[in-house]
């Protein structure tokens, strides 16, 4: 089986599929750990149509989607900041194709990506619970910074020089 990784239009079926998916499942980690509930449905369809997506559009940016043997499994977006930042957000890979290959390869795309908008620093935040996220960005090279924004989700910042 292979990997293949390219952009898609956010607004796609597949793209919303694979929103959907990876919001309930962030979600859901975070209100059982804190409330001990899942996501209700109703919160997870404002969330979704709240959501244009329209920063992972070029010229600034670009939603990535990875597929496995040709079927869709996970996505990455990569958004400009500035003319030399490039923001990497919504990592995502379906839980059964873990540890396969893809999350790498997507975040190797998403740094591509941000090469080719002229980007020389890659930045991202991610939670505390989301241990195999941070986990995967310092293997690839990303160290931990100070806070970057002030995302009230975000426990954990990181950064990357795109050389």
């Amino acid at each position: 089986m292979t990997w293949t990784v390219a952009p898609e239009p956010p607004d796609s079926p597949v793209a919303t599929a694979l929103w959907r998916a990876y919001y309930t499942e962030v979600s859901d980690r975070y209100y059982l750990l804190h409330q001990g509930r899942r996501t209700d449905p109703a919160e997870l369809e404002r969330e979704i149509a709240a959501h244009t997506f329209g920063e992972l559009q070029p010229p600034k940016g670009s939603l990535l989607v990875a597929r496995y043997a040709d079927e869709p499994a996970g996505s990455a977006g990569i958004r400009m900041l500035d003319a030399n930042t490039a923001e990497l957000t919504r990592v995502f890979l379906h839980e059964p194709l873990r540890g396969k290959g893809g999350a790498q390869l997507l975040v190797q795309s998403a740094e591509n990506a941000g090469r080719a908008f002229g980007a020389t620093r890659m930045i991202l935040d991610t939670r505390h619970d989301l241990l195999e996220a941070r986990t995967l960005y310092t293997r690839l090279g990303y160290q931990e910074t100070p806070p970057h924004n002030d995302d009230p989700y975000a426990e954990h910042w990181f950064s990357k020089p795109l050389h």
